[in-house]
């Protein structure tokens, strides 16, 4: 792995705390560190976030991390920022000053991942922006947005190839827990990844059990679930927000500490 093995390892062990490397994250993180392009298909829990997060801190230069919802950005960059990571984002979720402090740290290289979505990427100025930051590599997380045919298309990832066009040097990692092979190949043709490494992890999760159940009292139903778990957490997923918050608030008013969450984001609740 070049000259990066024993930083790595060192780096994964006492930043992330983990003892060793899961399945393909080291080959993974080996061809972007080597300035190829690469494209990773891995299970909820793979670890897709640390095969960009931990080449950003041995390289030089800024890691570019585009991400759909603010609320990813957020979490990511708060466990970053816990371990010690000059990490930030850019979104409407923060002030002008705030964001002002942010852009300024930029400019003075203070950061070495920048999460940010890609509708501010293609915003007037940011081009001179990208070319003065010393971008080194350009993450697409979620990277199944790009496609037509996935599950939560986003035109604006679309609209990425700007930014090939304008650092044509710079390696690109595109990650999703979720693509049929029509997928991958849309994301590798609308990304321009030119010759990646594909990189494609088992799904067979023995741990987890599938059973499908007819609708019957959905609300009586849930909770004969949930207090049957007293001592454990879940998510019950709904079809809508108002029905994410109503099951949430029935589920608190029997005693039960579940919350929408976040509000307005995702249509599930959550019980612990």
């Amino acid at each position: 792995m070049l000259d990066y093995d024993d930083e790595l390892l060192l780096t994964l062990q006492t930043t992330f705390g983990y003892p060793a490397f899961r399945p393909l994250q080291r080959e993974i993180i080996a061809a972007s560190l080597a300035g190829q392009d690469t494209f990773a298909l891995l299970p909820t829990g793979g670890g897709k976030s640390l095969c960009f997060q931990l080449p950003a801190l041995v390289r030089p230069g800024l890691t570019v991390v585009v991400s759909p919802l603010i609320a990813l950005m957020k979490d990511q960059v708060d466990q970053l920022q816990a371990a010690g990571v000059a990490a930030t984002f850019l979104n409407s979720s923060l002030g002008e000053a705030e964001a002002r402090s942010r852009l300024a740290g930029l400019h003075r290289h203070e950061w070495r991942l920048l999460y940010v979505a890609p509708e501010r990427l293609l915003l007037d100025g940011w081009a001179e922006n990208l070319r003065a930051w010393n971008v080194a590599a350009l993450a697409v997380d979620e990277a199944h947005c790009v496609s037509e045919w996935g599950h939560d298309f986003r035109p604006e990832y679309r609209q990425l190839t700007k930014i090939r066009d304008l650092l044509p040097e710079v390696p690109v990692m595109a990650l999703t827990a979720t693509a049929t092979e029509r997928v991958r190949a849309d994301i590798i043709t609308h990304l321009r990844l030119r010759e990646p490494a594909i990189f494609v992890a088992s799904f067979n999760r023995p741990n987890l059990t599938y059973r499908v159940l007819a609708k019957d009292e959905p609300l009586k139903q849930i909770l004969e679930f949930v207090n049957k778990r007293a001592d454990e957490s879940g998510i019950v997923y709904c079809a809508t927000r108002a029905t994410t918050e109503r099951v949430a608030e029935s589920l608190a008013k029997r005693g039960l500490p579940a919350r929408p969450y976040p509000p307005g984001f995702l249509s599930f609740c959550r019980w612990r």
